[in-house]
């Protein structure tokens, strides 16, 4: 599996527009694609005061060359997201396959 890690700085004065069209036009465009485990997303914070973030979980690469095409490894910036991103990255990194993680009460 595929974590696929995709940060983008935005301008403040275009957050809240940003945001709508992020859930519904990115997210959603996300999750229709074959071979996606998972995706989560998040806004800015007082240490990241401009960068959300989206995290997808893929099957494998293939899945991904299939979502982004052969340059998998830039970012897929849906039509009409563009005038948002002042500036973005994408990392990815592969998931041990046999670590396994267990939350205990302290």
């Amino acid at each position: 599996m595929i974590v696929r890690i995709f940060r983008v700085s935005v301008p403040q004065d275009l957050h809240e527009e940003f945001e709508t069209k992020f859930l519904s036009v990115s997210v959603t465009y996300v999750k229709q694609q074959i071979g996606l485990i998972s995706v989560e997303v998040g806004k800015p914070t007082i240490w990241q005061p401009d960068e959300y973030v989206m995290i997808s979980t893929w099957q494998d690469v293939q899945s991904l060359i299939a979502f982004a095409g052969q340059a998998w490894q830039q970012a897929v910036i849906p039509d009409g997201m563009a005038k948002y991103v002042r500036q973005c990255w994408v990392h990815h990194y592969e998931i041990f396959d046999h670590l396994v993680v267990v939350k205990t009460k302290i």
